[in-house]
């Protein structure tokens, strides 16, 4: 029979992310940070490729990657109110850890299984961090998805590329709640 964990399926039943511009101080210190992250690669990975890698961005560095956001939006022609957008992604926040995909070459483990894979520990850093009783939401944007901010920003080496971005706080106010998706409408049974 099975060993059913209540507590564990109520939380993943009732989680919400909280909107990153509603997270504030405190955010959570070395130690407090460190299971979080630890429950994160406890992800699937097919093949124990680990074709990730995971990048705390603490203010100072955050701010530099506020900096490099206009020059990338003028580059890529972007409007002004993306690029301030974006830049605020990074200058308002105080806590991000970025989730870097960083494929393996393998024979037997597809290219979009490490992508997956990347995506999975995107998601369980948002719910470990949820689950320490933190704010946390997983965001990207036009600037993480563009090679050369990439690279200056965060150093990745060639065929990395940014995931998603976690950011981690104390939230300031209660998450808003959101239309779910309907059951019927998304499952279907096959019985044979």
């Amino acid at each position: 029979m099975p060993d059913p964990n209540p507590a564990a399926l109520d939380f993943l039943l009732s989680r919400r992310s909280r909107p990153a511009k509603t997270l504030g101080q405190p955010v959570p210190d070395r130690s407090q940070l460190e299971p979080i992250l630890r429950a994160a690669l406890r992800t699937p990975d097919h093949g124990k490729l680990e074709p990730w890698r995971l990048v705390v961005l603490e203010r100072a560095a955050l701010e530099r990657l506020a900096g490099l956001v206009p020059a990338c939006g003028d580059r890529l022609s972007r409007p002004p109110e993306d690029i301030a957008k974006q830049t605020a992604q990074y200058a308002d926040a105080d806590l991000a850890v970025a989730v870097i995909a960083s494929p393996v070459e393998s024979p037997k483990i597809p290219q979009m299984e490490q992508t997956l894979s990347a995506g999975a520990v995107c998601l369980q850093l948002l719910n470990a961090a949820l689950a320490a009783g933190w704010g946390a939401n997983w965001l990207s944007g036009w600037a993480s998805h563009d090679a050369d901010f990439a690279r200056q920003g965060l150093d990745l080496a060639e065929g990395e590329w940014i995931a998603g971005l976690i950011h981690i706080g104390t939230e300031t106010s209660a998450p808003p709640e959101r239309p779910r998706p309907d059951l019927a409408a998304k499952v279907s049974w096959l019985g044979a």
